[in-house]
């Protein structure tokens, strides 16, 4: 079991259905792209100047119990929460909770939602990340030893050695810096906006569909062509005009192939 899929357990996702007013279904989806979201916020301000500082100090704060014994959603406080998200994403937790509830995971739940499902798990989370890191300075330091050094460390703790880990891939595009802001919020949202796949090619040769049934405007010459036979077709003057045309328009064979290969 990962630790993402660690917290996730713990997190009591019936009451906090039942807070938000919404079915267990929606929540648990929910939940499932705020965490990886919120703790991608804090990889992110890990790596800032003196951001794993300032995120140790907050961890220390946070060391109160909460997972202790199973999470109890109405000991949570929200109002610290609300200070966490907007210190996490800041200031941008409203474009955050938009993005997220219209992600096609979540099948469009409501920005509302997702603003009022964030101050409920932000504590959650650091009560989780308090225990990890402070509770064991030994263990978290052996965790985090195989992080990149320098960067996100405190006191000896590489935090963000801890919240890459805990995140695994999908910390990679979620820094805190990136040129459409909050690291191309946060990476796309850990890759909640994926690229369309490129249109496949049919291949002539596998095709028989594809096979020239007629040659109006020219005939092989020599009869039927033998395997690997170059062939040799007669072609009115205008053609050569033709298929030069077509190949260097936008839409013809030309601008298949270079938008194939990236040219334009």
């Amino acid at each position: 079991m990962t630790e993402l899929h660690d917290i996730l357990q713990q997190i009591p996702v019936d009451q906090i259905a039942g807070m938000l007013g919404t079915d267990r279904q929606t929540a648990q989806a929910a939940v499932e792209a705020a965490v990886p979201t919120l703790l991608a916020g804090m990889h992110g301000n890990a790596q800032a100047p003196d951001g794993a500082a300032s995120l140790e100090s907050a961890l220390s704060q946070h060391q109160d119990g909460l997972m202790d014994g199973g999470v109890d959603v109405s000991q949570v406080d929200t109002a610290d929460g609300e200070k966490i998200v907007s210190h996490v994403f800041g200031g941008q937790q409203d474009r955050v909770a938009s993005q997220l509830a219209g992600a096609s995971r979540l099948g469009g739940v409501g920005g509302d939602l997702i603003k009022k499902l964030l101050p409920i798990l932000a504590p959650i989370v650091m009560s989780y990340l308090a225990n990890k890191v402070l509770g064991g300075r030994g263990q978290s330091g052996a965790d985090a030893s195989g992080g990149a050094g320098g960067s996100g460390q405190a006191g000896g703790i590489d935090l963000g050695g801890i919240l890459g880990g805990i995140l695994g891939g999908a910390a990679g595009g979620a820094g805190a810096g990136g040129t459409g802001g909050l690291g191309d919020l946060l990476g796309g949202l850990l890759g909640g906006g994926q690229p369309s796949s490129p249109a496949a090619v049919p291949d002539a040769r596998r095709d028989s569909t594809l096979e020239p049934q007629a040659y109006p405007q020219g005939q092989p010459t020599g009869g039927a062509p033998r395997p690997g036979e170059v062939i040799e077709v007669d072609l009115p003057e205008s053609q050569p005009e033709e298929r030069k045309n077509e190949e260097s328009s936008p839409g013809g064979l030309g601008g298949i192939l270079g938008g194939l290969f990236g040219k334009k």
